[in-house]
């Protein structure tokens, strides 16, 4: 049997934990964010229809790394671009669903930079 890390474990249970509290809808949907060592990733879910609405992330074509230097400031930027996008597809409110990670740091600048885009919550 394979050893997992209790970092690994830790983390899966406030996932459990906050998606039994988290639930988007077709009016509201859920802005999940996945956070690795290198990038940062974020889609607007519709749960209701299982469906993902949204995405953005650092490694997609639209986004420009050599522009912006530091992975904080990379993710505000990613922020501010899944905000355009959501507005144009007709999402101004959404909920926030930081993915067992704390928030603070990339999360919280993901989060900023969502909200000066222009979506509530």
């Amino acid at each position: 049997m394979a050893k997992t890390s209790p970092k690994v474990v830790a983390r899966k249970k406030r996932i459990e934990r906050i998606r039994t509290r988290v639930f988007g809808t077709s009016e509201k949907p859920r802005m999940r964010v996945f956070r690795s060592n290198r990038h940062i990733y974020a889609q607007i879910i519709d749960d209701t229809r299982h469906a993902t609405l949204v995405t953005m992330s650092t490694k997609d074509k639209e986004f420009a790394a050599a522009e912006v230097k530091g992975k904080i400031a990379q993710a505000k930027q990613v922020g501010m671009l899944i905000a355009q996008r959501a507005k144009n597809a007709g999402i101004t409110q959404v909920i926030f669903d930081r993915g067992g990670n704390l928030y603070h740091g990339r999360v919280k600048a993901l989060s900023d930079g969502a909200r000066e885009g222009g979506l509530n919550f």
